[in-house]
């Protein structure tokens, strides 16, 4: 049987590949993405000040749970310095900045994604915990134990990040430079490792660990009799909880695993298909852009998880208005 006529799996790039596929060029992406992140950017920016502000300022006594807020809202905000760079970048579809603010772009950007991801999953483990399991001494309500966790992620976000200083390259494309691009031929292995590696302990565990715990909080609390008004305000307060948890992963970080997985896969095993790399491309961009979302919707979460955290909020209103009508 011939074999010839049917092409060789791309595992190895043909040096004739080196500066990218001579028949897919990026497209010009259009002013919707830079446009989106800027205010995406600049909105969760806000959000995340005045969350930190609130955490470091006004609360001085953190339960577990505060200290697995404070931390998710310090994943948030290690994206501010990338930002400027992302919007420049998607705006001129061209990175001007050198190869070494591209690695900590994408380090940055990494620690973002996962560091939210990561802690949301914790968030969530330990509502479980503490509402199903109120009565009984569990080691993830203790601070100390916490702080540990704590620090065991942030150690894993920097081993994840960490190696794209030593293998993410730039290239030059059609007299443009780019940066993490699926058009990058000569990192098309390197991209498809670190995305099947990723998209299942970065994403699809924890995802699947947040349906389960929020799925056993749900089933619990429907069950709750809310004759008592604490029982109902605890209720209401874990299934918004739950809600919001569940959106952050459905609608910000979902697309953006999707869509990118199945373009590095075409670029790997099928790189010819210019007109479908390229529909991926765009919609792996604004699924990016959209999963920058989780930084607005974050702070829902501290409003809903902890009574401090929302006195503390409606003192600092308070507070603003007071000093505005002087």
């Amino acid at each position: 049987m011939d074999n010839t006529s049917s092409p060789p799996l791309n595992w190895e790039v043909s040096a004739n590949y080196s500066a990218g596929s001579p028949h897919c060029k990026p497209e010009v992406l259009g002013t919707f993405i830079p446009i989106f992140l800027t205010l995406v950017f600049s909105v969760g920016f806000i959000l995340n000040s005045i969350s930190l502000w609130i955490f470091w300022f006004y609360i001085k006594r953190w339960s577990a749970g505060m200290i697995l807020q404070f931390n998710l809202a310090l994943a948030d905000a290690i994206i501010t310095p990338a930002a400027p760079f992302m919007i420049v970048y998607f705006s001129v579809s061209h990175w001007p900045f050198g190869q070494f603010l591209c690695q900590l772009k994408v380090f940055l950007l990494s620690t973002n994604m996962y560091g939210s991801i990561y802690f949301l999953t914790l968030i969530g483990i330990h509502r479980y915990l503490a509402v199903v399991h109120c009565t009984k001494k569990t080691i993830l309500k203790e601070e100390k134990f916490v702080k540990i966790v704590c620090a065991g992620v942030w150690i894993i976000l920097f081993a994840q990040g960490f190696p794209f200083f030593f293998v993410l390259k730039t290239t030059d494309l059609n007299n443009s430079t780019h940066c993490l691009s699926i058009h990058q031929d000569e990192q098309a292995v390197l991209y498809f490792v670190w995305n099947t590696v990723i998209l299942f302990t970065g994403y699809i565990i924890p995802f699947f660990a947040s349906i389960i715990f929020y799925g056993l909080l749900a089933s619990f609390i429907v069950k709750l009799k809310t004759n008592q008004l604490k029982s109902k305000s605890m209720k209401m307060k874990s299934m918004k909880m739950i809600l919001v948890s569940l959106a952050i992963f459905i609608i910000c970080f979902l697309p953006v695993h999707v869509s990118r997985t199945f373009g590095i896969t075409l670029k790997l095993f099928d790189p010819d298909q210019c007109e479908l790399l390229n529909l991926f491309e765009l919609v792996y961009y604004k699924c990016l852009a959209l999963s920058s979302a989780n930084c607005c919707l974050d702070p829902l979460l501290y409003f809903y998880a902890s009574k401090k955290f929302k006195e503390s909020l409606r003192s600092v209103v308070s507070s603003l208005r007071c000093w505005n009508n002087k």
